[in-house]
């Protein structure tokens, strides 16, 4: 099934957001708030802005219909080596579908590797899974170079256009 809309999102409070539509397409940072951490500890979190996240996904879909989109949400890394870092994620994605869902907006989810391998070179790891995503980026979506360079990845445009692609 082919669709009007493709997000990508790239999950947690570092992420983006990107949009592909017939005849443009987008990326934003993922809205985030910051505050003082709900444990007593003296620490600062960052969360999903919910109202912010709900105006730029609107604007993503533009005046296509729910029926019309849908959002690839990348797959939240989980691990409990990295116990703050999986809460974090866990949290962003639970206010991101909440927004979604909200929205009426299909999605589904898809692991780093599934559109890392039909988007990125083969052989990339570590560090330069990153860099190859950048350059793919500025290459696919020039336009968006400004916010590519600026948060040193396309992940969320190559997950749309991945999915774009895909047909999904």
């Amino acid at each position: 099934m082919s669709h009007k809309v493709y997000i990508g999102i790239d999950n947690g409070t570092t992420g983006t957001i990107a949009w592909i539509r017939q005849t443009t397409s987008g990326i934003e940072e993922t809205p985030i708030i910051t505050e003082q951490s709900y444990t007593k500890a003296k620490n600062i979190i960052s969360r999903i802005d919910h109202v912010q996240l709900r105006a730029d996904l609107r604007k993503a879909i533009g005046n296509a219909s729910p029926s019309e989109c849908i959002v690839v949400i990348e797959r939240p890394m989980i691990n409990p080596m990295r116990f703050k870092a999986s809460i974090s994620a866990a949290r962003s994605l639970e206010a991101t579908l909440c927004v979604v869902e909200d929205l009426g907006l299909p999605h589904m989810y898809a692991d780093s590797r599934d559109w890392q391998k039909k988007m990125l070179p083969q052989g990339c790891k570590g560090d330069d899974l990153k860099t190859a995503s950048r350059d793919i980026g500025f290459r696919l979506f020039p336009h968006c170079a400004g916010i590519i360079n600026k948060h040193k990845d396309a992940d969320a445009l190559l997950i749309a256009e991945w999915a774009r692609r895909e047909q999904l």
